[in-house]
């Protein structure tokens, strides 16, 4: 059987995604001091994507059930690699922002590595305006913490992708 390696790491960089989307979506801990319409952007935004996320990949119950298949054991392979680098990335009891590293995973992935351009499950995420969230969360900022912050996860989401695509699974 011949794996498409892309259209795997693309997966599981979408599990990836919908666990920091959901672990962080209904929260009611404040994580910043970031203006009301920014909040709105990012609740609306994220909504948007989550809903494209689960239309595009099964639910964490099928990768479990279906572990022993070749494909779904290279996505959960995918998924820990992506998983261990973000764990060392991210040091213990500093802030981050799972809205902009998610942002930021998927524009690298989708918009500037151009991953799975032509496959129509993931064009979504290849076509989504990913400027007007940088807008939002970078150039419209008055918070120059909240800004660096940011960057400091583009450069982490970047790192990890980075790393991703040279990923060997096998």
């Amino acid at each position: 059987m011949v794996l498409n390696l892309s259209k795997i790491k693309t997966e599981a960089l979408l599990l990836i995604c919908k666990d920091l989307i959901t672990q962080y979506q209904n929260s009611d801990e404040n994580l910043f001091d970031v203006d009301d319409s920014t909040k709105s952007m990012i609740n609306y935004t994220t909504a948007n994507i989550l809903k494209a996320i689960d239309s595009t990949i099964h639910n964490h119950n099928y990768y479990i059930k279906n572990a022993r298949n070749s494909r779904i054991k290279a996505i959960i392979t995918s998924y820990e690699f992506i998983s261990k680098e973000l764990s060392k990335e991210l040091k213990q009891g500093e802030p981050f922002n799972p809205a902009m590293l998610y942002f930021a995973f998927l524009s690298t992935w989708f918009a500037e590595l151009e991953h799975e351009k032509t496959s129509k499950e993931y064009i979504y995420f290849t076509l989504y305006p990913y400027a007007q969230v940088y807008d939002t969360l970078l150039i419209n900022q008055k918070n120059i913490q909240y800004k660096a912050l940011n960057i400091s996860m583009i450069n982490i989401a970047e790192k990890i992708i980075f790393k991703l695509q040279n990923y060997k699974l096998y």
